[in-house]
């Protein structure tokens, strides 16, 4: 028996509107605080005036809106289906014939299309917005020099060098690494030149770099070669695909990138000799975010559609919320694993929201067939 599309579409009508407005409250609420975090911060600098703490926090949103999406479809589906069982239409139409897999096919297409657009539109915004608000925040409210003073001022990189042989690589390390009116500007620069087979061909000693358009611009570098003296120190050119942008992308937050440039970024990190496991999470947690709604819809449905007659509905909706607590609790320890290597990023990022789809649907056998 198909379900009938007046009633799909007024299931799904509910389940949209419960959501979005628990996605604005939630969104709303965690601003909040994160507004007063950022006015506590900016007490003691007189450059961040109110006006750009309110930017910076406005930029913030939609970042906060990707993050508490999965607990918005929770809360949401949880309110939407506990409304209509209290009213007995779930019920009704249950008795009726229709099944709990039929009328919640409705809700679980619109939030597995609700994540999708999350990850392919909205992420790209949130990334946009989100690099321009760590900018203003490593501006106006903290004291270190952004993400390459994080790293301790040093700078490790791997790049391609076909200068002295086909498929080279150059390793540049730097121990003191600057920004300065947006040139990189690096100090005490070794520089290792390889050919295809790791072997050393060539190292260069100089006491300052900076990343021009195209090249490492060394000056005072001495050439040393197996076997031989230092050269004399001279200025030396070393062609480079690195930009200070990119330089600077490889130590932002991987959420500053959108989804549709995750892919190449990560392969020029690879290439470049950055670690991309936190690139890769980022991207495989973003493809996993359309399973993780539609099992969040799932979980709701199975801990709000008991009729209210039976007793015990409170115990169950904070089940519901508590299962779903515990859910958040694990991805986020997946997600630790994840980035210090222990799981496979791909694992890390899908395995809460399999292990969640598996219970929901274990909850809802039992709850319709049991």
């Amino acid at each position: 028996m198909l379900i009938a599309p007046t009633l799909s579409l007024y299931v799904a009508r509910v389940f949209v509107l419960s959501v979005t407005g628990m996605l604005a409250a939630l969104t709303g609420l965690i601003w909040l605080f994160d507004f007063i975090e950022l006015l506590r911060r900016s007490a003691t600098k007189p450059d961040a005036t109110f006006a750009i703490v309110a930017e910076i926090g406005a930029l913030r949103l939609p970042w906060i809106s990707m993050q508490i999406l999965p607990f918005a479809v929770l809360l949401g589906g949880i309110l939407a289906f506990w409304r209509l069982t209290r009213s007995s239409e779930l019920i009704v139409a249950r008795a009726s014939g229709v099944s709990a897999w039929q009328f919640l096919a409705a809700p679980l297409m619109c939030a597995v299309a609700l994540g999708a657009f999350a990850t392919a539109a909205v992420s790209p915004i949130s990334a946009v917005m989100r690099g321009r608000a760590e900018a203003m925040d490593n501006a106006y409210l903290r004291t270190g020099g952004g993400p390459l003073a994080l790293n301790g001022g040093q700078l490790w990189l791997r790049q391609s060098d076909a200068e002295l042989t086909p498929q080279g690589v150059a390793i540049l390390h730097a121990h003191v690494v600057n920004l300065r009116d947006g040139a990189l500007i690096a100090n005490e620069v070794s520089i290792f030149r390889l050919d295809a087979n790791d072997h050393l061909l060539q190292r260069v000693e100089a006491s300052q770099a900076q990343l021009g358009d195209g090249d490492w611009q060394l000056s005072n570098a001495r050439t040393i070669l197996p076997g031989h003296l230092p050269s004399p120190p001279r200025a030396l050119a070393l062609a480079t695909n690195m930009t200070v942008a990119r330089v600077q992308e490889s130590f932002a937050p991987p959420d500053t990138l959108s989804f549709w440039a995750l892919p190449g970024f990560i392969a020029l990190l690879e290439h470049s000799g950055f670690s991309s496991i936190r690139h890769r999470l980022q991207f495989q947690t973003l493809l996993a975010l359309p399973l993780l709604a539609g099992t969040m819809t799932l979980l709701a449905a199975g801990f709000s559609m008991r009729s209210s007659r039976r007793g015990g509905v409170a115990q169950m909706i904070g089940s519901g919320v508590a299962a779903g607590f515990a859910l958040f609790m694990i991805s986020k320890v997946a997600e630790e694993f994840g980035q210090s290597g222990a799981l496979p990023p791909s694992l890390a990022a899908w395995a809460p929201a399999a292990s969640g789809l598996m219970l929901s649907v274990a909850l809802l056998l039992h709850l319709e067939d049991g």
